[in-house]
């Protein structure tokens, strides 16, 4: 049986979550999520102030969507309590972002500003110039517009000018050697 798929999640004070026609539905402080499981084989049961995810075939498929379906759960249960953060920061001389209501404008090196639009559900704050902070219930969403913001200008080896993650480590390329 899976490892992942076997630990049950339990439901924090103040969260609801309901189990209906192969939808998933979680209600808390900071949201309300939702989640469709695709797969026949996969049950959810809410009892106790646990949610338990099982399966009831052993088929290769079924046994590698047990563990993810548990994961999306409980990475719905935390974001409606406390929302996922993903730090992006701006490297580069004379390169700035700012943000304006839900649009993110960053100079990052072209002849024009770059504007990005924020999904529902998303909140981009820029702390300073160089900071970026994407937040937001669902972390899949989160990650997603962070890593399509970074996709705007990737880091380049041999400076380091670009967008990175916070927690990211670039490895500079040594330049060309003279004679």
């Amino acid at each position: 049986m899976s490892r992942i798929g076997r630990l049950p999640v339990t439901i924090p004070a103040g969260v609801t979550v309901d189990y209906k026609d192969n939808v998933v539905t979680v209600k808390g402080p900071k949201g309300t999520l939702t989640r469709q499981i695709q797969d026949r084989y996969i049950t959810v049961k809410v009892e106790g102030g646990e949610v338990h995810v099982e399966r009831s075939r052993e088929d290769k498929s079924v046994k590698s969507k047990h563990g993810l379906y548990r994961q999306l759960i409980f990475n719905m249960v935390t974001g409606v309590v406390t929302p996922f953060s993903r730090t992006l920061i701006v490297n580069g001389v004379g390169w700035k972002a700012a943000v304006s209501g839900n649009k993110l404008t960053m100079n990052i090196g072209y002849s024009h500003p770059v504007d990005y639009i924020a999904p529902q559900g998303i909140t981009i704050t820029c702390p300073d110039q160089n900071t970026i902070v994407v937040s937001g219930v669902d972390k899949e969403l989160v990650g997603q517009t962070a890593a399509t913001i970074k996709s705007k200008r990737p880091v380049e080896p041999y400076h380091s000018y670009g967008l990175r993650y916070s927690d990211e480590v670039v490895v500079l390329k040594e330049g060309k050697k003279g004679k």
